[in-house]
């Protein structure tokens, strides 16, 4: 008989909690070993049952979901971490993977595509929802620059510049717009002249890039 995977289920919400055990539950293989509130709770639950998969939301009170990756991956390096939540973007889903977790979907994706998270990370793989269309980004990560100088970044503008670091730190057009007192049209123009200095392709790629010049700085290190 094929062993079930265990499943620990950390998030505030009891509801979510409930519908999330009966929809993983109606799958043979799986099975919901135990339940928390907090990420507190969740650290002691992992202790106590070692499940072979955690799914962890990020937004909850207390140490709240990253601290709750790291403390869990210190005590098992091994531990299987799928992280859901409402926040599916590509940067939360940096932080998770940087933090510990093993796979990021939002809470947003279908019953379908969470049970095939489930199996990825209880076999060992990682995974991203197909949504964010993200995972060849987050495989490409490490060589992405690997043939660009860092003088690159002297090409750019003082403007382009200020809107490398805006986009970065998360900011729309319309906020830059606001900002900088331009058009969006403006902003847009310099946004695709720094992408094609920088060599790059979309906005996973930037936020790397940005990383990796120190325009910003990865404060979940």
């Amino acid at each position: 008989m094929k062993k079930q995977i265990s499943i620990l289920l950390v998030d505030d919400h009891p509801v979510v909690r409930t519908g999330y055990r009966r929809l993983l539950e109606s799958t043979p293989d799986m099975r919901v070993v135990a339940e928390a509130d907090s990420g507190e709770k969740g650290y002691q639950l992992y202790v106590e049952h070692q499940p072979d998969v955690t799914i962890l939301d990020l937004n909850m009170p207390g140490i709240g979901g990253l601290e709750t990756i790291r403390r869990i991956k210190a005590y098992d390096p091994a531990a299987g971490i799928l992280v859901f939540s409402m926040l599916n973007n590509i940067m939360m889903a940096q932080r998770s993977f940087e933090a510990g977790a093993r796979g990021f979907i939002s809470k947003q994706s279908g019953i379908g595509e969470m049970i095939h998270a489930v199996q990825q990370v209880n076999s060992g793989k990682k995974y991203i929802e197909s949504e964010l269309a993200a995972l060849q980004a987050m495989n490409a990560m490490d060589t992405m620059h690997k043939d660009t100088s860092k003088s690159t970044i002297d090409r750019l503008t003082k403007r382009e510049f200020q809107i490398f670091k805006l986009i970065a730190e998360g900011n729309s057009t319309a906020q830059i717009a606001k900002k900088l007192t331009i058009s969006h049209k403006t902003v847009g123009v310099h946004h695709a002249n720094l992408m094609r200095k920088l060599q790059l392709q979309n906005s996973a790629q930037l936020i790397r890039a940005a990383l990796d010049y120190r325009v910003i700085i990865n404060t979940m290190a």
